[in-house]
């Protein structure tokens, strides 16, 4: 995949270009935003990896002008470590994930699958959710990226599940991703579920959508675990 990196730091840049071509992904690389956009105007890469802390135009704003001219274009923000409101206020702009400074290999990796996996969606319009039944639960699996075209889907689902079992499990894919306008939604369907009396877990959700979760508050009303093999109810 052609891969365009954005940050003003050239050692990062480097580190960049290191890792993702022993990835086998092919490389363009950009030193501040207004080059970035230049880059992406004239390769068209399917993917962008920018930083969010760059002098004159910041990557909030790479990002706003990225949606603005190409939709389509998945956009993966890099934040400091713990900067949790600049990651929320990315996903509401419709980004695709982020990752912390200093990047670790793994957290690199996960992003980019769950970015493959958002564009392969797109490409085959698969659907993303589906239901089955437990014994004690009705299992609404979460395949793909959840996105503001999932919020119809996502309210059946749970009308759905809550009607089957008074027990909601939501099963993520580790690859799963969710833009700011799905988290709304998701926490919708939870305070809308639990108020008919329904208990919710959840489990499979990388540790990167976790921590959204938590800052949004959603995570209060719902018990995590690793796999779904691991759920139980009291």
């Amino acid at each position: 995949m052609r891969i365009l990196v954005i940050d003003d730091e050239l050692p990062t840049l480097k580190m960049f270009v290191l890792i993702l071509n022993a990835m086998g992904h092919e490389v363009l690389t950009a030193e501040s935003g207004e080059q970035g956009l230049e880059v992406m105007r004239a390769e068209k890469p399917p993917l962008v990896l920018t930083d969010i802390k760059m002098p004159g135009m910041d990557g909030i704003e790479v990002l706003r002008k990225i949606k603005e001219e190409n939709q389509a274009t998945e956009v993966i923000v890099i934040t400091g470590h713990g900067d949790m409101d600049l990651a929320i206020k990315a996903l509401n702009l419709d980004a695709t994930d982020f990752i912390n400074k200093p990047v670790r290999r793994e957290a690199l990796q996960g992003a980019l699958s769950r970015a493959e996996e958002r564009m392969q969606l797109k490409h085959d319009k698969a659907v993303a959710l589906n239901i089955f039944l437990r014994e004690d639960a009705a299992v609404i699996a979460v395949r793909g990226s959840l996105s503001t075209a999932s919020e119809s889907a996502l309210k059946d689902a749970f009308r759905h599940a809550s009607r089957s079992r008074v027990n909601i499990i939501l099963d993520f894919a580790e690859n799963t991703s969710i833009n700011g306008a799905a988290i709304a939604v998701l926490a919708d369907c939870i305070r809308s579920a639990r108020a008919d009396g329904c208990r919710i877990a959840m489990a499979g959700l990388s540790d990167n959508f976790r921590q959204v979760l938590d800052v949004m508050g959603i995570s209060r009303q719902v018990t995590a675990f690793r796999r779904l093999e691991d759920v139980v109810f009291p």
